[in-house]
């Protein structure tokens, strides 16, 4: 088994591709076949495998999860007990629980089995800039 952590650095609230990082992960150790996990280790940051072609589809998603789950100083989110970091915290835990905090993604041939378009992302959920660590780890 394998393992090494990403530090991605996050400027806010969006959509981080790291696909090329996990490929050269991938392509360093020299296996054939396997299963790459990806973790994040943290409660307001997630994960996903989303479309890398088109940045409209990032916009989009980002659009729908601002609407979805707006910052908790917006009437709507008037319900919210938990406000101590700040008015982005909760929904950014809110938003974490609606996506995902780990992937597992096949390896053949030496490479990540994705599709064309897709691409591996860190979903920042916070307002703030971030560094946000990514666990990465093979197994055979």
């Amino acid at each position: 088994m394998v393992q090494t952590t990403l530090i991605i650095p996050t400027a806010g609230q969006g959509l981080y591709e790291f696909t090329a990082k996990a490929r050269a992960f991938v392509g360093e150790t020299g296996l054939e076949t396997g299963l790459l996990t990806v973790f994040v280790r943290h409660t307001s940051a997630s994960l996903l495998i989303q479309e890398n072609a088109d940045p409209d589809v990032r916009s989009d998603l980002e659009a729908f999860f601002a609407r979805l789950v707006p910052p908790a100083d917006d009437p709507k989110m008037s319900y919210l007990a938990h406000r101590l970091e700040g008015p982005d915290d909760m929904p950014a835990h809110i938003k974490s629980a609606l996506t995902q905090v780990s992937l597992s993604i096949p390896i053949g041939g030496g490479q990540l089995m994705l599709g064309t378009w897709q691409g591996l992302y860190l979903f920042e959920h916070r307002d703030q800039p971030h560094r946000r660590h990514v666990v990465m780890h093979i197994s055979q």
